[in-house]
């Protein structure tokens, strides 16, 4: 693990507990989606990690550096791109990379300068002030500064956020290309679909309590039911009284049936017997998967 976390609290004065007891392990090269409701501990976690916030005990450890007792060492291993903006709009993209290297006492690198520039699809604009960028480039800026110098941990808190769709799959893709060079990224977002397109494992935050970290697959696979959607002929507002004993729900006039295709009898053939029964007729017939952000709602409604 390049970053292990182990019986990590945060408490304020006045006794607030904003983290309690968090145990977890980030995997090199992994990217790895921070999950949890407004409130639930992901930033605190994050500035904790990133060695911004006080610890009020455990422990925090970066490639084996303790966050606390060799604090230089592990925070060269960091790179954060915070939710907020926070440049100088008046230096060009070129100066604003070059200054960060030399806050991590680190030598001029304009190959690796033009390189990140290049990937990050900001060469054209290295002499432009940041005043002139769009907001989707000072967002790829901040992941370039987070960059600049060189290293192996990037924490994108809310990436996608103030970008419109086009620019956050683009966004994507930049990312991706940063976990193949063997950059590890952990993501906290608000946009679900975000961390089921790009994550390899998700974590589950809330209260201040880890409740769950699984591989995406594997939580997609095992928490993920199944639904059937009949998209009726005649529109109905209400479920008849001999349809009750099946799970189902009305949507958009509709009816949705969920089911676990894991269990042997899962009463398919008993609906559409009873659907016949009732003269309910459908046009179309759909089978799909549920979303993470379905398995998210009912996780935080359990916890």
């Amino acid at each position: 693990m390049i970053i292990q976390i182990e019986n990590l609290c945060k408490t304020y004065k006045g006794g607030f507990q904003a983290l309690d007891q968090i145990n977890l392990g980030i995997k090199q090269g992994e990217i790895f989606a921070l999950l949890g409701p407004n409130g639930a501990g992901k930033t605190t976690l994050i500035s904790m990690i990133c060695g911004l916030t006080r610890i009020s005990s455990g422990t925090i450890t970066i490639d084996r550096f303790d966050i606390q007792k060799d604090y230089k060492e592990a925070r060269k291993l960091i790179g954060l791109v915070p939710q907020e903006l926070n440049i100088n709009m008046f230096e060009t993209v070129w100066d604003a990379l070059n200054f960060t290297r030399g806050l991590f006492g680190l030598a001029p690198h304009p190959a690796y300068i033009e390189e990140l520039l290049k990937k990050l699809s900001l060469w054209d604009k290295k002499n432009n002030k940041l005043i002139t960028l769009s907001g989707g480039m000072k967002r790829r800026l901040m992941i370039a500064k987070a960059l600049a110098h060189e290293p192996r941990i990037l924490f994108l808190d809310e990436p996608s956020a103030g970008v419109d769709v086009e620019l956050r799959k683009d966004m994507w893709e930049q990312i991706r290309t940063l976990r193949e060079s063997g950059v590890t990224i952990i993501l906290t977002t608000h946009y679900i679909e975000e961390a089921e397109e790009m994550a390899d494992r998700i974590g589950i935050i809330n209260k201040g309590k880890i409740i769950l970290v699984d591989e995406k697959t594997n939580l997609l696979k095992t928490l993920g039911k199944k639904y059937m959607v009949f998209e009726l002929s005649k529109k109905i507002d209400k479920i008849p009284p001999a349809l009750a004993k099946f799970d189902l729900k009305i949507e958009a006039g509709n009816l949705r049936y969920d089911y676990d295709p894991k269990m042997a009898d899962h009463h398919i053939s008993d609906l559409f017997e009873s659907l016949r029964a009732e003269n309910i007729t459908y046009k179309d017939l759909q089978t799909k998967q549920s979303k993470l952000e379905e398995i998210f709602v009912a996780l935080l409604e359990q916890s």
